[in-house]
């Protein structure tokens, strides 16, 4: 499933390492993870704290209906890459309940590398630049999920199998408003999903799209991760956050690679 990120053999795994026919190792962490950024980890990359909160929300079940759809539209796939896995939540959901499932955790962060292989045995995690040519074969897996997750569409078209699938998940402008609006936090633009699918439509055609909106309660402390799960939490999290009833608001789209 890997490739070498330098000759773009296949990686197999040997003493401690991943290797390939052209010689070039990357060693295992004694965590698990396979760090093949080639750098220094980002700026931007997302830190313990956040992953922490962020499994806090999931734990919760703040998004447990984008989790269920997820869950349904990867039925029966068994090899899923998630671009940006964070915590590997959704890409768990992603592999059902087969036992022989794999799923490629990707993500720029090192933290997030750790909280993946918390999540799942099932999940290999890799540490890796999405922006950059992927570290997999060429047709290697069947789904690629980016879930508020940067989106490489054309090695994502690569990777993917003819009859493999590409779902990305995006907010709408609706998405957390009680708590944008009360704590100042970064806007969502609007038209997120019509700017995918445009992008999209050189390597892909969409089949099939959904909204899902809810309202729901969360307590001063969920409210106060949701802020602090994400980008906002390289500005300022409050330290004070008042309990609130939010709203999740969010466009599912599915693609196919095009013949």
């Amino acid at each position: 499933m890997l490739a070498c990120p330098v000759c773009r053999d296949s990686l197999f795994f040997g003493d401690g390492a991943l290797r390939c026919s052209g010689g070039h190792s990357y060693d295992v962490a004694r965590q698990g993870y396979v760090n093949l950024l080639g750098a220094a980890e980002p700026a931007n990359a997302d830190t313990a704290d956040m992953l922490d909160a962020r499994a806090r929300v999931h734990a919760a079940g703040v998004f447990e209906p984008v989790t269920t759809l997820l869950s349904s539209l990867t039925e029966g796939r068994r090899r899923v890459m998630e671009a940006g896995s964070g915590t590997g939540h959704y890409l768990s959901a992603a592999l059902g309940s087969a036992s022989d499932s794999i799923g490629l955790g990707l993500d720029v962060s090192k933290a997030a590398a750790r909280h993946c292989l918390r999540t799942d045995p099932r999940i290999a995690a890799i540490v890796a630049d999405v922006w950059k040519p992927l570290p997999v074969r060429d047709r290697a897996v069947e789904v690629v999920l980016a879930v508020f997750a940067p989106r490489n569409l054309p090695e994502f078209a690569r990777i993917l199998r003819t009859d493999g699938r590409f779902i990305a998940v995006t907010p709408r402008a609706g998405h957390l408003v009680g708590l944008r609006d009360a704590y100042g936090l970064l806007d969502v633009p609007t038209g997120k999903a019509e700017q995918v699918a445009a992008a999209a439509a050189e390597f892909f055609d969409l089949i099939d799209t959904r909204v899902v909106k809810y309202r729901l309660p969360v307590s001063e402390a969920l409210a106060r991760d949701l802020i602090a799960m994400g980008p906002n939490a390289f500005h300022q999290v409050p330290t004070s956050v008042a309990a609130s009833t939010i709203t999740i608001d969010v466009t599912v789209q599915v693609f196919q690679p095009l013949p």
